[in-house]
């Protein structure tokens, strides 16, 4: 079997990132087309943060699809009425 570069981009995703293994084939597709977007953005310091943030939000989701108690608290509608919202800015004083 010949190595595609997404297969290649996965299985050395795994090896940097090894909590990405929790994540779904679809969602390490994802990641990786979000970081291959980054990577085009440039090499600032402004990239390197949202890398970053990027890496910590997928982390994030890996957990949450590694524990089934919070995947499905996480999945489920929410229960109620949460009252109110107030009109943007409604609660601004004027000066």
């Amino acid at each position: 079997m010949t190595p595609t570069p997404l297969g290649d981009a996965r299985r050395d995703l795994a090896e940097m990132l090894p909590w990405a293994k929790s994540l779904p084939d679809s969602e390490v597709d994802q990641l990786i087309a979000e970081l291959g977007a980054l990577a085009r953005k440039g090499r600032t310091l402004a990239a390197l943060d949202s890398t970053d943030t990027l890496l910590t939000q997928w982390r994030h989701t890996a957990e949450i699809s590694r524990d089934p108690a919070l995947l499905e608290i996480i999945s489920r509608e929410p229960e109620g009425d949460f009252g109110t919202v107030e009109p943007p800015g409604a609660g601004l004083k004027s000066s």
